[in-house]
């Protein structure tokens, strides 16, 4: 973004007239921070409070045969909000993105609060993806912009840390006040936060990134644009989704070929060269940006189902193993950072690689364990919970490394495209796995299976993808199969 316009009250350096050192809390950014750090941290509540209660409300909306559409409408909305987002602050600056952002959110909120049935809460969930996609995208544009390089280090790693909290209490909160109210206060309850938090950052961010001279007429058409590539990648998934729902076989052959071909060629527009062929390099780390996310989220959205409804706990219960997974994440990024320091630079890049393959190996026993305390009646339900903070530490160590090492390869001026390809390769993969296991619970319950069958699938394919994330690490870097 290179129409910026820092408000001039604020320092490059970071410190003030006095010479003094200011903090992200000083005067000048105390409710910028304060405003951005909320944000991200309703994001985070909403992320797994709600996981944590969705087979409640599943049950009370009649919305368990398409489960898995309360996970992927978010995600695939979230990524038209992220590119529509990332487009309006390029032309426009980043106050009115991140306004309207909040603003869908909270209407979505309060849609998905009030849905009498699960088609208008699917509505309220798409409205939630749209702002979430946007505020995302937003906090870590304005640490960009709005605040001196000396403090940037510090804002992005408070805004990581904004997951901590959330991580900790968001499930168990969300349980509480389902159980002692009902699940539709968890929505209601990140209202009044949303408002607070655009009390907070709006006010501080007038001026900001405020173009010096108009935006310029874009080159292509609209429907040729960003914009309309994701909403068309967004429709194509849906549509892919949806078909294998479908009864009638020469239908679903067709809706499935069409929307997967569609989907192909767009995402050959949408990410750089080489992502679909897994190129060593930069569509290697793509490619396994993707497979780590599968994996790690594919199988986190269904345990809260498979503990609630095959083992009969509570989702207070339920909710640990999410909590778990989230801290021992944070961790693995920790224990992965350290090796990263002190280390030569050719070995650093090895090392990235066998992280990479260890953490994806460490994922795969996670999702082993979890499945086993979910399926088998013989291994106490809890120890679920103990196998899915195994598959966070390994997932922390994998998904730092692989993010780490693909953003050091790209090429100068590609590091937005770069980035935006692995953000899109997170989204994707959650959304069509999570799509896949609620299309799996739907086929089961209609053919006379069982919920157990079904997640069992979805356990098998995201144990299989995490095999493919530790070959694929052996292309994380150009001639790394031949080192």
């Amino acid at each position: 973004m290179g129409e910026v316009s820092l408000l001039t009250s604020r320092s490059d350096t970071g410190t003030t007239s006095a010479g003094v050192e200011e903090g992200v809390f000083s005067g000048p950014w105390r409710a910028l921070t304060c405003g951005v750090i909320l944000s991200v941290g309703l994001v985070a509540f909403e992320s797994l409070g709600i996981a944590t209660v969705l087979p409640q409300i599943a049950d009370a909306l009649g919305g368990l045969n398409s489960y898995g559409w309360g996970l992927s409408t978010l995600m695939l909305a979230n990524i038209v909000g992220t590119v529509a987002a990332g487009r309006s602050a390029d032309r426009a600056g980043v106050r009115r993105p991140l306004l309207l952002g909040l603003v869908v959110f909270a209407v979505g909120c309060l849609l998905a609060g009030a849905a009498g049935n699960w088609p208008v809460f699917l509505a309220g969930r798409a409205a939630q993806g749209l702002g979430v996609g946007a505020i995302m995208g937003m906090a870590y544009t304005v640490v960009g912009l709005a605040y001196p390089e000396s403090l940037r280090a510090r804002m992005f790693a408070l805004l990581s840390s904004a997951w901590t909290v959330p991580s900790l209490v968001g499930p168990a909160l969300a349980a509480w006040i389902a159980d002692a109210a009902a699940w539709r206060g968890v929505f209601l309850l990140m209202l009044p936060l949303t408002a607070v938090a655009a009390l907070l950052a709006l006010p501080a961010l007038r001026g900001l990134n405020r173009p010096d001279t108009p935006a310029t007429t874009p080159d292509t058409a609209w429907w040729q644009g960003s914009v309309a590539a994701s909403c068309a990648l967004t429709a194509a998934t849906a549509v892919l989704l949806w078909a294998l729902t479908v009864e009638n076989v020469l239908l679903l052959a067709l809706l499935t070929l069409a929307g997967l071909a569609t989907a192909l060629v767009l995402l050959r527009r949408v990410t750089p060269p080489g992502t679909l062929s897994a190129r060593p390099g930069v569509g290697a780390g793509i490619v396994t940006r993707g497979l780590l996310c599968a994996v790690y989220f594919g199988s986190e959205a269904f345990i809260p189902l498979g503990l609630t409804e095959l083992r009969h706990l509570s989702a207070t219960q339920a909710g640990l193993g999410l909590s778990a997974g989230a801290l021992a994440w944070v961790a693995g990024s920790a224990l992965q950072a350290r090796s990263d320091t002190g280390t030569a630079e050719d070995e650093t890049r090895r090392g990235r690689g066998r992280s990479v393959a260890l953490g994806s190996a460490i994922l795969l026993a996670g999702v082993v364990i979890t499945a086993l305390a979910m399926f088998v009646p013989a291994v106490p339900a809890l120890v679920a919970v103990a196998g899915w903070a195994v598959g966070g530490l390994g997932m922390g160590v994998a998904f730092n490394a692989a993010t780490t090492d693909t953003m050091e390869q790209a090429a100068p001026g590609q590091e937005g495209a770069v980035s935006a390809g692995l953000q899109l390769a997170q989204t994707l993969s959650t959304a069509l796995i999570s799509g896949t296991g609620g299309a799996a619970i739907t086929i089961a319950h209609a053919h006379g299976s069982t919920t157990l069958a079904a997640l069992a699938g979805v356990f098998a394919v995201t144990a299989v993808l995490a095999v493919l994330g530790i070959v694929a690490s052996r292309r994380l870097r150009p001639g790394r199969s031949q080192e």
